[in-house]
């Protein structure tokens, strides 16, 4: 799948608060609400946070160090249909 590659825009940096900001063009907005930053030399860079795959996500977790309690299962009530 190709890349849509968009003209060059000029866009305005502003303060907010303490930080600087710039409002990026409908057309350069990114997916989700996370994203990753980076400067390489005088780029500043931002892409699209990957979002972790289910495995990635339970592996990042900590054990739980608790002991579960026997829950006694018994067979299930008869249903008539």
């Amino acid at each position: 799948m190709e890349a849509t590659t968009y003209p060059e825009r000029h866009v305005k940096l502003f303060k907010n608060g303490r930080n600087q900001a710039v409002r990026i063009p409908r057309e350069f907005e990114l997916p989700g609400e996370d994203a990753i930053m980076r400067k390489e030399g005088e780029r500043l860079i931002i892409e699209p946070a990957r979002r972790k795959s289910l495995l990635e996500l339970l592996d990042s977790w900590e054990p739980l160090d608790e002991e579960f309690p026997e829950i006694e299962d018994g067979p299930p009530d008869p249903v008539d249909l």
